[in-house]
């Protein structure tokens, strides 16, 4: 499929996991690319895999709003304009809320939720203009809560009901404002976990179709809201889990 051709995509957090594989799927379907990360290296080492021409590299730190207005600026000057966003950055440190530092609670919302905030507000001019598409990567974390997860759920519960809003918002501007909502995922923000066998094992438990997600299942999800196969979809905050949402909650019998 060619569904994105001409068409311009900034993917943030692209150095790694969910980003890098959404980069990749994008690509693979003829649009340009543009990756965002704080680190030039892992974003290089993702555009290793794209064509030259229609990649573009550009670090930047998504809880600086200048940052992102400026990613947002260079991808119009190399590509002349912009379809879609993918908000994908973020971090997930864990704790009870009596416990976690502050400094913790201001990285995650700094990132995980101002960092949505500032590219949708940057990008958005842009996005009227194309009648395009924003995806956000919220999580199963945004739509319930975890043990040990009080920041993290927070933030992402925040993107999920901002998504809405958004699609509220911009629906008649032809700005179609969704998210994806991931079970757990084989990334580097997962790295600790997948080597915990045991852990892994309750989670394969809890999810129907028995495996964790690999980054490339959350992209083709991505990859499909952001289609005009997806046109009249918005507001939509997608659980893509394996079926981990389907359960009430109690184990397997």
């Amino acid at each position: 499929m060619q569904r994105f051709d001409g068409k311009v995509v900034i993917v943030t957090g692209a150095g790694s996991g969910i980003g890098a594989g959404t980069a990749r799927r994008f690509a693979a379907e003829g649009a340009s690319v543009v990756l965002t990360g704080r680190t030039r290296e892992k974003l290089e080492r993702t555009a290793a895999d794209l064509p030259a021409d229609r990649c573009l590299v550009h670090p930047a730190d998504v809880s600086q709003l200048e940052q992102v207005e400026a990613l947002v600026a260079a991808a119009v000057s190399r590509f002349g304009r912009l379809d879609v966003l993918v908000n994908n950055a973020g971090v997930a440190p864990g704790g009870r809320v009596h416990e976690a530092s502050v400094d913790d609670w201001r990285q995650v919302m700094s990132i995980d939720l101002d960092g949505v905030f500032y590219g949708c507000r940057a990008a958005l001019p842009e996005l009227m203009k194309t009648r395009g598409s924003i995806i956000n990567v919220s999580s199963v974390s945004g739509l319930g809560a975890d043990w040990n997860m009080a920041f993290y759920n927070a933030a992402k519960g925040a993107v999920t009901n901002l998504t809405r809003a958004m699609a509220l918002d911009y629906g008649r501007d032809g700005v179609r404002v969704n998210a994806v909502c991931p079970s757990l995922t084989r990334t580097d923000l997962t790295e600790d976990m997948m080597a915990d066998e045991a852990l892994i094992a309750k989670f394969r438990e809890r999810i129907a179709l028995g495996r964790v997600a690999e980054p490339d299942d959350i992209a083709a999800a991505i990859a499909f809201l952001a289609s005009d196969d997806a046109r009249f979809v918005t507001g939509v905050n997608l659980p893509v889990d394996g079926g981990l949402s389907a359960s009430n909650g109690q184990p397997p019998q």
